[in-house]
């Protein structure tokens, strides 16, 4: 194997490597420090579709954890990208919250339930029914089908909550149509983090704690992979998954030393 060049760049995802269950991981603060005053790029990422960067900001920084806005990208971040690619100045009926939603208003969607070009799934804390009704004749009568991500189930204080994923197999199986999924693990979702601060995938490291979306796409993308053993996936089920990261390490405090 060729040796990989130097990390001149950073993703990094957010649960379960800088907070898990809702404090900062340890070490994190000083790592996302670290990674700013060295002046190289980097982007927190999340498939959380909820909140906008200014939301996520807010919510690290009660952490200890201090960021720039700028330096957060969400799924619906780089979904409102995608469509505005494919089809811009386009219409969406959007189930999902203020994250999604202003993200594709950013960048000119006319969000209406009237003939869109897209019906946009995304998270959002009371899925309704009438809404998925809705998305349903829309998909039938000829709408494009675009989610967020695939996660099947997310995390609250009270045990997992069906995600975005689990209402898009919903809206499958009535409409027969499956949806294009941007976030992890589609590596559309790192490509997009790299245009975002002008990174070279192979000068770049991706730091997760999924083998199933952090690695995998980052791995697809051409990235350095890093897990860390402070979230979702265990030393032990690694050897379950035919690919590899290029590392495994407790946690972000581990890589202080090298950013």
């Amino acid at each position: 194997m060729s040796e990989r060049k130097a990390i001149e760049s950073w993703l990094t995802d957010m649960d379960g490597v800088l907070v898990h269950e809702g404090v900062p991981v340890p070490g994190a603060p000083e790592f996302v420090a670290r990674m700013q005053q060295s002046g190289k790029p980097f982007l927190i990422l999340t498939n959380n579709s909820i909140y906008t960067p200014r939301d996520l900001q807010a919510r690290l920084s009660r952490m200890g954890i201090e960021v720039p806005e700028q330096s957060i990208w969400t799924s619906a971040l780089a979904t409102a990208q995608f469509l505005a690619d494919q089809r811009p100045d386009g219409t969406a009926y959007v189930i999902g919250e203020a994250g999604l939603t202003t993200a594709l208003h950013a960048v000119g969607y006319v969000l209406t339930d009237y003939a869109p070009d897209y019906v946009v799934l995304g998270e959002t804390r009371t899925y309704s029914f009438e809404a998925i009704t809705k998305a349903i004749r829309l998909i039938n009568g000829g709408a494009r089908f675009i989610c967020t991500n695939p996660d099947a189930t997310g995390p609250s204080n009270e045990g997992d909550l069906p995600a975005a994923g689990s209402v898009a197999a919903m809206i499958s199986k009535a409409t027969g149509v499956e949806p294009y999924f941007v976030g992890k693990p589609n590596p559309m979702m790192m490509r997009s983090a790299l245009n975002t601060i002008e990174a070279h995938s192979e000068t770049t490291a991706m730091i997760g704690d999924r083998m199933d979306t952090d690695v995998l796409c980052g791995l697809e993308a051409g990235l350095q992979t890093i897990l860390v053993l402070t979230g979702i996936s265990t030393r032990a089920e690694t050897e379950r998954y035919p690919y590899r990261p290029s590392r495994i390490v407790d946690s972000v405090a581990d890589l202080i030393g090298e950013v």
